[in-house]
C-alpha cells in the first residue's frame, strides 16, 4: 500500500499534539523543566556520496563525520529528491520535489512562482528563530540566487570555485567561476580539475565558513533565550578538487580502487546515460568525453582528489561540532548533516551526477536530536531530502506549516523513535534528460524510471528496471524480463501527482 505524504490532516494533529507535549521527548531534564525550543544546526554538503567510513566505505577518512553518527541516528537509504545542486536545495528548503514544484533546473528562482512559499527555516523564523546560513545554502550561481526572506540577517556567501595556485587558471577568470559567480562565461577558459596546495585550512572557502560557524556559535551561546537555526555549507568535495596537501596526504593514490564497472547498463536508452557534463569543464578532462573509460592514472588521480576532498570537509565540520560541544549547545541543539545527491566517481564509465541512478541518488543523511532515538542507531528505511522539512518542524514542537507550495515530505520521527517503524515503501526522484523526463521510485531491491517525451503524449512511454541484490551499480534492464514487477511498480508511480511542466527562466539580474 502507498505511503505519501499527503495525509496532511493527520500530521497537522500530530504534530500540535507534539508542540503541546514537546518537553517530553524534545529536551533533556532541566531544559526540559525549562520549556526552551531547541536550536537546529543544519550541516549541508555538496557532492557528497556516503563516502563515509559510517557508512562502511573502507577507503574514506572521516573521524568526525563518524563521530557524528555515533552520537546520532543514521539513515542508510536515503535519497535526494533530483540530483543536481540548484533543484535538490529547494527540495530540502521547500520540501517539496521537483516534480510538484517545477523547478528542475538551474535560472529558475523558487519566488517566481511562489511568491508566498515559507522556506524552511522561514518557517522558524516565524516562530521566533534566528535564522542564519554561511557556506553553500541555496544554490547561488547559473542565474539562480540565495533567498532573503529566508534569514534573520543576510547570507554570508562564500565561493564555490576556487584557486590558491595561479598555475591553476593560468588564462585568469575560468568559466565554472563565472558560472557560479553569475556572470557570462562565454569565452573564458577551463581551470584545472584539482589542485594540492600546502596551505591552511581556511586558503579555502570551507576553511572560512567553518571559522565563521565557529564565531557565531560562541556569540550565539551568549544569547541563552534565543533559538538559533544555523545552515552552514560547504562546497567541497564539489569540482574542483582543490584542497590543503596534507588531506590528499591521507591516501596512497596507487592504492585506491578502480570503479568495478565502467560500461552502460545494458538495454538503458540512450538518453538515461551521460557522459562528459560537469566533468568536461576542467583540465586535463577531454571536451569530447565519451563512454570510453578514463586512463587509469586520471581515473585514479580524480578518485583521489575526491576522497582529499571528502577527508577537508569533515575536518571542517569536526571543528564546527567540537564548537557546538565545548560551548554546551549540543545538549539543546538538534544536528542535521545531509549531502545534496549523490556521486559518481567513474562508475558505468560516468562523472558527478545528473541521472537517475543510486549512486547519483543515494545521499548521507544523520539526525542528532537529543532526547530523541538511541545514539548510534541506523536504519534502512527509505528516506528523501523532502523528510526533513516535517521532520524538523516536528522535532521543534512547531505547529503543522500551511504553506503556499506543496509539502510532499513524511516525518521521520517515529523512524528516530524506532528503527524499525516503516513510514514508507519507496523512495521517489527524478531527472530530466534528452528531452524527456524520468520520474524513478525506489524500493527496497528495485528501481523502475518511466521516461515520458516533455510536452508530446503520443510518444510511447519506455522504463527502467533494476535489481540491486548484487550491488549498487545498475547492470542491466530488466523491464521487459520482468514485466510483473514492472506494472507493480508501475501501479505505484501512478499513484502519483502528474509531474508540473518546468517552470520558465528567471529573468537574469544585474
Amino acid at each position: 500500500m502507498l505511503v505519501e505524504s499527503r495525509k496532511k490532516v493527520q500530521l497537522g494533529f500530530f504534530v500540535g499534539i507534539l508542540g503541546f507535549f514537546f518537553p517530553l521527548f524534545g529536551c533533556s531534564g532541566d531544559e526540559a523543566q525549562n520549556n526552551k525550543p531547541p536550536n537546529v544546526l543544519l550541516i549541508l554538503v555538496d557532492d557528497l556520496r556516503p563516502a563515509i567510513g559510517a557508512y562502511g566505505d573502507g577507503v574514506a577518512n572521516t573521524p568526525n563525520i563518524d563521530k557524528l553518527a555515533s552520537n546520532g541516528f543514521r539513515f542508510e537509504q536515503a535519497y535526494s529528491n533530483q540530483a543536481v545542486c540548484a533543484p535538490s536545495r529547494f527540495n530540502l528548503l521547500l520540501g517539496s520535489r521537483s516534480t510538484s514544484s517545477g523547478i528542475y533546473g538551474f535560472g529558475q528562482n523558487f519566488r517566481d512562482y511562489y511568491p508566498d512559499a515559507v522556506t524552511l527555516p522561514q518557517y522558524f523564523k516565524q516562530h521566533g528563530y534566528h535564522t542564519e546560513s554561511m557556506g553553500k545554502v541555496f544554490h547561488i550561481g547559473h542565474n539562480t540566487y540565495a533567498d532573503e526572506g529566508s534569514w534573520s540577517v543576510p547570507h554570508h556567501k562564500e565561493l564555490v570555485i576556487e584557486y590558491v595556485d595561479p598555475e591553476s587558471k593560468k588564462g585568469g577568470f575560468t568559466r565554472e567561476e563565472a558560472l557560479f559567480s553569475n556572470q557570462p562565461a562565454r569565452g573564458l577558459p577551463r581551470g584545472l580539475a584539482w589542485e594540492s596546495p600546502d596551505v591552511a585550512d581556511d586558503a579555502y572557502a570551507d576553511g572560512r565558513v567553518a571559522e565563521r560557524a565557529v564565531e557565531r556559535l560562541r556569540d550565539l551561546k551568549s544569547q541563552p533565550n534565543q533559538p538559533f537555526f544555523l545552515a552552514v555549507g560547504f562546497a567541497r568535495p564539489h569540482l574542483p578538487f582543490s584542497v590543503p596537501k596534507k588531506y590528499w596526504d591521507l591516501y596512497d593514490e596507487d592504492t585506491l580502487p578502480l570503479p568495478g564497472r565502467t560500461v552502460r547498463p545494458a538495454g538503458a536508452p540512450p538518453y538515461a546515460v551521460k557522459y562528459g557534463t560537469e566533468i568536461d569543464q576542467y583540465i586535463p578532462i577531454p571536451t569530447d568525453v565519451t563512454e570510453e573509460p578514463f586512463p587509469d592514472s586520471l581515473t585514479r588521480k580524480l578518485i583521489h582528489g575526491y576522497y582529499a576532498g571528502v577527508s577537508y570537509v569533515d575536518a571542517q565540520i569536526g571543528k564546527v561540532l567540537d564548537e557546538l560541544t565545548a560551548s554546551g549547545l549540543d545538549e539543546h541543539t538538534i544536528v542535521v548533516f545531509w549531502g545534496d545527491h549523490g556521486y559518481m566517481l567513474g562508475e558505468m564509465g560516468m562523472w558527478t551526477k545528473h541521472v537517475n541512478y543510486e549512486l547519483a541518488n543515494r545521499i548521507p543523511l544523520i539526525i542528532s536530536a537529543p532526547g530523541v532515538g538511541k545514539p548510534g542507531t541506523h536504519t534502512t528505511q527509505l528516506t528523501e531530502t523532502v523528510d526533513i522539512y516535517p521532520t524538523l518542524v516536528e522535532l521543534a514542537g512547531l505547529p503543522a506549516p500551511q504553506v503556499s507550495q506543496p509539502l510532499d515530505g513524511l516525518s521521520l520521527l517515529p523512524v528516530l523513535k524506532n528503527p524499525e517503524t516503516h513510514i514508507r515503501d519507496h523512495a521517489y526522484h527524478c531527472f530530466p534528460r534528452g528531452g524527456r523526463l524520468g520520474r524513478a521510485i525506489r524500493t527496497d531491491r528495485y528501481r523502475l524510471v518511466e521516461w515520458q517525451k516533455i510536452g508530446d503524449t503520443t510518444e510511447d512511454v519506455q522504463y527502467e528496471l533494476y535489481d540491486y541484490q548484487s550491488g549498487p551499480m545498475e547492470v542491466k534492464n530488466i523491464a521487459e524480463e520482468q514485466p510483473e514487477v514492472r506494472k507493480a511498480l508501475q501501479a505505484i508511480l501512478a499513484q502519483h501527482p502528474a509531474p508540473m511542466p518546468s517552470r520558465p527562466q528567471s529573468a537574469r539580474r544585474e
